[in-house]
């Protein structure tokens, strides 16, 4: 079987993968029908059966598990020929059967996500951020009001929520919580887990923001149907995901891919990590501003926020001024050889361009992506596609929830159905 999922109907909106990942979760093959279900909104048990390739058996077993554990429900199938015949029964996940939230933490804005168990979203809220670094104890006061607000607004209580996902900039363990780096906190070597468990009690996931971006991609967006993309990001820093044989790849510690901090020279521009010559202090925003204090003769003060440098640095550049193209044409140059060392080590099929910055995405994009191919050694081969995606907070917010959503399907499905 080549794990490729028939095409959803036309009413049922799926969400999560459409290929079958090489390696099944916690609940193996009951997990993977459920699965299934949900990449595909609807599915017939005839369907479960072949994209599978497992018996009829074995198939009206699993889902009968599945229906009996408030998981899976029978529904009315889409008639494969319109006015002809009985409509086929189709199954479907149970929405309400769990309910999670996603969070996007940055420097301006915190954003989050309620979804059900099928993956829709439900309600979204974003509340503005404290623009610096903060203790530990103050930022959760900041996520415990978040949280709370939304399912204020949305008449729900905290124990109705199995999971939280949290995105957020920075160094992180996704297996023991630890933020090691974070530019949201002023202490390394925060326990942030430890103090969401504390002050909530609802079992959280959190991983870098890029991360998060990059499952939405492959849950929600142009990656469903891939098993090999990147997605680097760019904003108040660069970071980078990677998917790899249809799973979210983090390296051996989890904490891999941190392609803002690959070194693109020695003894560089000073990164906000506290090293030199990381591709991110020639790239991000802070980077940016930092060379347009003194291209622009920009004195910078209280009532100017990073952003505004950045608009007029911007303008000044479309305008055609001459040291504001020259800032963004040598960020430019360092994207194309952070983008050329992504396509030579990974090959991936596609690389997704994000970030707030990617709203001005079209300054040198064309001269960007030569040189990425000409530092390529792409010869006898198809040139990596490059993408441009910009997208919002609320994006990467519903990446959380991915996280959320496949940590507790994982918990919640563990185990294979006794008859099975």
């Amino acid at each position: 079987m080549d794990g490729t999922a028939p095409t959803p109907p036309a009413q049922a909106e799926g969400y999560g993968p459409l290929l079958q990942a090489p390696r099944a979760g916690k609940g193996g093959l009951r997990q993977r029908v459920f699965e299934y279900v949900r990449a595909n909104g609807q599915a017939a048990r005839a369907d479960i059966t072949r994209a599978l390739d497992i018996s009829a058996g074995s198939a009206t077993t699993l889902t009968a598990d599945l229906i009996a554990a408030g998981f899976l429900r029978e529904v009315v199938g889409t008639p494969r020929e319109q006015g002809r015949g009985r409509p086929p029964v189709a199954l479907a996940v149970v929405p309400e059967a769990a309910h999670v939230i996603g969070l996007k933490l940055s420097y301006k804005t915190h954003t989050a996500v309620l979804t059900n168990f099928a993956g829709e979203m439900i309600a979204d809220l974003s509340l503005p951020a404290s623009d610096k670094r903060l203790s530990l104890p103050d930022l959760m006061s900041e996520i415990v009001a978040l949280i709370d607000r939304l399912l204020w607004q949305n008449d729900m209580e905290r124990h109705q929520v199995q999971a939280v996902g949290i995105g957020m900039p920075g160094i992180i363990d996704p297996v023991s919580g630890l933020v090691m780096w974070s530019s949201l906190l002023q202490n390394r070597d925060e326990n942030l887990v430890g103090a969401f468990a504390e002050a909530l009690n609802i079992p959280v996931y959190i991983d870098n923001d890029a991360n998060m971006l990059t499952l939405a991609e492959l849950w929600f967006g142009a990656g469903r149907a891939m098993s090999d993309f990147a997605v680097v990001t760019i904003e108040n820093g660069v970071g980078m995901g990677l998917v790899l044989d249809n799973c979210l790849y983090r390296g051996a510690h989890g904490m891999g891919l941190e392609l803002g901090h690959t070194k693109v020279q020695l003894d560089g521009a000073l990164c906000r990590c506290g090293q030199r010559g990381c591709l991110e202090a020639y790239l991000a925003d802070y980077a940016l501003t930092r060379e347009a204090a003194t291209a622009l003769d920009f004195a910078f003060d209280e009532s100017h926020s990073r952003q505004d440098v950045l608009e007029v640095l911007l303008a000044e550049a479309e305008a055609g001024q001459t040291a504001a193209r020259t800032i963004f044409r040598r960020a430019g140059r360092y994207l194309s050889l952070g983008l050329s060392n992504v396509v030579q080590l990974f090959d991936p099929e596609l690389i997704i361009l994000s970030g707030e910055r990617m709203q001005h995405g079209n300054l040198f994009a064309s001269e960007i992506m030569e040189e990425m191919q000409e530092m390529t050694l792409s010869e006898g081969r198809k040139p990596c596609e490059v993408a441009i995606h910009p997208c919002g907070d609320l994006v990467w917010a519903r990446g959380a929830t991915a996280l959320a959503l496949s940590a507790l399907t994982d918990t919640l499905l563990a185990g294979e159905a006794s008859s099975a």
